[in-house]
């Protein structure tokens, strides 16, 4: 499978082609003491850590408060980090759990849409599997918005970009740690 190449990559060829012509003329050769400084480049922003209470070795992390999951690798590493939007109940308990089930195409409980990779890890209140799966899709329109991830949209499971559902999808077999805090 190719990779693409992301904003700030340094993985694609270097252009060759540049254009050459006669240097423009500059007023002054010497710097003067009006020059405006160069501005400093905006700080990079930096993922939030892994809670540090989320256990040990591979695992996923969803911390409910931040609304926020951590794929976390055998080393202790977080592979990937990215925002989700979780229950806008109190159906799920902090704890340790283990994926269950899987399924590539799922339907919503009381006709609430069809969603794709479904890796579900335990069962709310009125037996219903809770897991992570993209945002539903309703009467062919999502449900909520991506700018609405990080923030509690859903009736009890863990919606994702479909990028990072494929990328949960492929890390959490069935068996694979998932720690809610």
């Amino acid at each position: 499978e190719a990779e693409s190449a992301q904003p700030g990559d340094d993985t694609g060829p270097a252009s060759s082609q540049q254009a050459v012509g006669p240097a423009e003329p500059t007023e002054s050769a010497e710097p003067t003491e009006t020059e405006e400084p160069v501005e400093p480049a905006e700080p990079v922003v930096q993922d939030p850590a892994v809670p540090p209470s989320s256990g040990q070795g591979r695992r996923v992390v969803f911390s409910e408060s931040e609304q926020r999951v951590w794929l976390v690798g055998d080393d202790d590493e977080v592979q990937s980090t990215y925002l989700v939007s979780g229950s806008l109940t109190d159906n799920l308990q902090p704890g340790t759990y283990d994926v269950f089930s899987r399924s590539e195409d799922a339907y919503g409980i009381d006709d609430s849409g069809t969603m794709k990779w479904f890796v579900r890890f335990t069962r709310g209140p009125s037996g219903a599997a809770i897991g992570f799966h993209t945002i539903p899709i309703d009467d062919g329109a999502p449900v909520q918005t991506k700018a609405q991830l990080g923030t509690e949209q859903s009736h009890g499971c863990i919606r994702q970009k479909t990028k990072d559902a494929l990328r949960m999808w492929d890390f959490a077999p069935i068996g694979t740690t998932v720690v809610v805090v």
